[in-house]
C-alpha cells in the first residue's frame, strides 16, 4: 500500500464534481443560484447541443471583485457564509464554495464580471487539463456571465454516461422551470440552439405570478388548483395545490419550495398524500406548486450533495401543518365554493381561456375528468340569455328530506331539515328535470346543465357521515383473550413506549414486555380482522420516520368506506325529483362531495356556451 499523500487540486475537484456536476442541468442548477444569490433580476441562459457543447449564463447581478476572480475557482471559496453560525442558518441558494471549481474541472469555463462599483470588468479563464486561471480585462456591463463549453472533454467516461441531446435538454428545461418558479420577481430567457424555449418577465403581482405559473406548469393547471396562503406557529404555506380531478400519471408537476429551494423530501410527499387519501382517484399523483416559509435555523439544508433534500429540526410539526392545511383546502372544495381561477384569476389572460366545449375524459396527463370545475354563484356571461331556472314548489325540498331519508338507513338523515333556497337564487349544482338510465341525474342551474352520478354522490354523503359518527362515538377497544406477542427491535420498543397514550386513544393497549418484546393486549373492535401485529408494526415505522402515522385511521376508512359503497343508492332505483333535489343539496354542503371514496368524480357540468358551440349556434 502506498504512502499517504494530498490529492492535487485537479483531481480533487474532479472527485467532487462527480457529485456536483452529474449532467448539463447540474451545472445550469449551479450556475443560476449563484446569480440568484448575487440579487440578479434577469437570467438569460444560452445552450447548444443540450448543454454539452455550450452553456452559458448572463446575470445583471452584483459581480464579482477583481480580485476575488481567481479565487471563485478554487474550492471551498465563498461569500456567502464564514463561520458556524452563517452554516445552521443558511438563507442562500449555494455556501458550500464547490460548484465552480468542480465545473470548471470537466469543462472550458470563462467568466466574466464587473461589478457593481467597478469601472472595468475582469475575466477569467481555465479549463480542466491544468486547472490554472487566467486574469484579463473585458468588456461587461454590471453582473457576470459565465461560460461552460465541452462539458466532460477531459472525462470521456463521464460523457458515455449522458444521454441524448433531447433528454438532456429536456432535464436543463425542467430545472430552469424550476428555479423560475422558486422566483418570481426574476426574469428568465432561455434558448436551445439559437431557437427561444421560454420568456419569463418578472412577476411582481398575484395576476403575473399567476400567469408565470400557468406558461410553465400549464393553463388547465391554475384554472383547476385551489390557492393556500396559510400561517401557524411560525409556519407560512401559500402557493397553488391541484383538485383531486386534476390529477396525472405520473408525479411530474409536483413543486416544492422552502425558503426559496426547490426540494423533494419524503416528509413532504408523505402529508400531501395522506391529504389526499381520500379524494384521489388510485394510481394517479396529485399536482401541485407550494412555498414553505420558515425560520432557516430550524431547517437544515446541508444534507445533501445536490441539496435537493432537507431535515426539519421539528419534522412533526412541519407535517402537521402541511396535512392539516392541505386537507382542509380540499375538503373546503365544495359545489358552492368559487371557481378555482376566479379570486385574482388572469382575468382576461389568453393563456387561461377555455377552448372548445369540455371533455370529462380528455388526456391522461391532462387529468381524470378536468372538466369539473367548482360552480359559483354569479349571473351568466353576457351574450346569450337562458331562461329561468325550474324551481321546486315552496315547502317541497323540506318535504323532500324526509322521502330522502329512507335512502340512507344506517346513519339516518341528519335531523335537522334542509335550508329552503332564498326566492331568486339557483343553488350551485340547480334542480333536478330528470333521470338518465337510473345511474346519472340531469340538473339545470344558472349556467347550463349538470350531470350528477348519484351512486358516486350518495356513497361520498354516507361516507362522510359515517366517519363523523365514528369520531364523535370514538374507536371501542376489544380485549385480546391471548395477548399477541411481537419480537422487535429496542429501538422500536423505545418508539412503541413513548407513543403508549397515542396508542391507546386509537383503541390499542401495548405493553413492554422485554427490552425487545410488545404485546397487543387490546386492539379496535372496528380492525379485529385486520393483522394486528403489522399494523402495529407499520405504524412503529410510520412514527419512527415522519413522527406521525395514519395507518389505523387508513385501515378504519376503508371498512367505512366499504360499508358507505354497499349502503348508498344503487343503479337503476328510480328517484323522485324531489329525492334528487335533495341529494343535490347534501352534495352542496358535504366536504369533498366532488368525488366519491375511490376517487371518480361525482359531477361534471356544461355551460350554456359550451353547448352552444357544439350545436354551432349563433353561427
Amino acid at each position: 500500500m502506498s504512502r499517504i499523500h494530498l490529492l492535487t487540486p485537479r483531481l480533487a475537484n474532479q472527485i467532487a464534481a462527480g457529485e456536483v456536476v452529474e449532467r448539463p442541468a447540474s451545472v445550469i442548477k449551479e450556475l443560476l443560484e449563484n446569480s440568484l444569490d448575487a440579487g440578479a433580476t434577469r437570467v438569460d441562459i444560452d445552450v447548444e447541443q443540450g448543454g454539452v457543447k455550450l452553456l452559458r449564463v448572463r446575470d445583471d447581478g452584483r459581480g464579482i471583485a477583481h480580485e476575488d476572480l481567481p479565487l471563485a475557482l478554487s474550492r471551498h471559496a465563498t461569500s456567502k457564509i464564514t463561520d458556524l453560525d452563517d452554516l445552521e442558518r443558511v438563507a442562500t441558494l449555494g455556501f458550500r464554495g464547490e460548484a465552480l471549481a468542480s465545473i470548471s474541472s470537466v469543462s472550458r469555463l470563462l467568466l466574466t464580471s464587473c461589478a457593481e462599483d467597478a469601472d472595468q470588468a475582469w475575466q477569467v479563464e481555465t479549463e480542466g487539463r491544468d486547472m490554472n486561471p487566467r486574469v484579463q480585462p473585458a468588456a461587461h456591463p454590471q453582473g457576470t456571465t459565465v461560460e461552460v463549453r465541452d462539458l466532460f472533454f477531459n472525462t470521456p467516461a463521464r460523457r458515455k454516461f449522458l444521454r441524448t441531446e433531447k433528454t438532456e435538454f429536456g432535464h436543463l428545461e425542467e430545472v430552469v422551470k424550476r428555479l423560475a418558479l422558486s422566483r418570481f420577481d426574476v426574469a428568465f430567457n432561455l434558448r436551445h440552439n439559437g431557437r427561444t424555449v421560454l420568456s419569463l418577465r418578472p412577476a411582481h403581482t398575484e395576476q403575473e405570478a399567476r400567469r408565470r405559473v400557468a406558461s410553465i406548469c400549464g393553463p388547465a393547471f391554475v384554472e383547476q388548483s385551489v390557492t393556500i396562503d396559510q400561517e401557524r406557529g411560525g409556519l407560512r404555506l401559500w402557493g397553488w395545490v391541484g383538485l383531486p380531478t386534476f390529477s396525472r400519471s405520473q408525479a411530474d408537476l409536483q413543486y416544492f419550495c422552502v425558503n426559496g429551494r426547490m426540494i423533494r423530501d419524503k416528509l413532504v410527499a408523505h402529508a400531501v398524500r395522506q391529504a389526499y387519501r381520500d379524494v384521489l382517484f388510485n394510481g394517479r399523483h396529485p399536482t401541485f406548486v407550494l412555498f414553505l416559509e420558515l425560520d432557516p435555523a430550524v431547517v437544515d439544508v446541508n444534507v445533501h450533495p445536490t441539496k435537493h433534500e432537507v431535515r426539519f429540526r421539528d419534522g412533526r410539526m412541519v407535517h402537521d401543518f402541511l396535512f392539516s392545511t392541505l386537507y382542509r383546502a380540499l375538503a373546503d372544495q365544495r359545489p358552492d365554493g368559487q371557481a378555482p381561477g376566479d379570486a385574482g384569476s388572469l382575468a382576461g389572460a389568453e393563456a387561461l381561456q377555455s377552448t372548445g366545449p369540455v371533455n370529462t375524459v380528455s388526456g391522461i396527463d391532462a387529468g381524470v375528468f378536468s372538466g369539473q370545475t367548482r360552480m359559483p354563484l354569479h349571473e351568466p356571461a353576457a351574450g346569450w340569455s337562458v331562461p329561468p331556472v325550474t324551481r321546486p314548489e315552496p315547502g317541497q325540498l323540506a318535504a323532500a328530506t324526509r322521502s330522502y331519508a329512507d335512502l340512507y338507513g344506517e346513519p339516518a338523515a341528519p335531523s335537522m331539515p334542509m335550508a329552503e333556497v332564498e326566492a331568486g337564487e339557483v343553488p350551485p349544482l340547480g334542480y333536478a328535470i330528470a333521470q338518465l338510465h337510473g345511474i346519472y341525474i340531469l340538473a339545470e342551474n344558472a349556467e347550463g346543465l349538470v350531470v350528477v352520478d348519484m351512486h358516486a354522490a350518495h356513497e361520498r354523503i354516507t361516507y362522510e357521515r359515517l366517519k363523523q359518527a365514528m369520531d364523535l362515538e370514538g374507536l371501542r377497544s376489544q380485549p385480546l383473550l391471548v395477548p399477541e406477542t411481537l419480537a422487535v427491535s429496542q429501538r422500536q420498543a423505545d418508539c412503541a413506549e413513548e407513543h403508549a397514550q397515542w396508542f391507546a386513544r386509537l383503541g390499542f393497549a401495548l405493553q413492554r414486555m422485554g427490552p425487545e418484546t410488545l404485546a397487543i393486549r387490546e386492539i379496535p373492535a372496528l380492525l379485529r380482522q385486520a393483522d394486528a401485529a403489522q399494523l402495529v408494526l407499520d405504524v412503529i415505522a410510520d412514527l419512527m420516520e415522519y413522527g406521525t402515522s395514519d395507518r389505523i385511521e387508513a385501515h378504519r376508512n376503508e371498512l367505512l368506506a366499504t360499508m358507505a359503497c354497499h349502503g348508498s343508492v344503487r343503479a337503476n332505483r328510480r328517484l323522485t325529483l324531489a329525492e334528487m333535489n335533495a341529494l343535490l343539496r347534501d352534495m352542496e354542503q358535504t366536504e369533498r362531495s366532488g368525488q366519491c371514496n375511490h376517487g371518480r368524480p361525482t359531477w361534471t357540468r356544461m355551460s350554456m356556451a359550451e353547448l352552444d358551440k357544439l350545436f354551432l349556434r349563433g353561427r
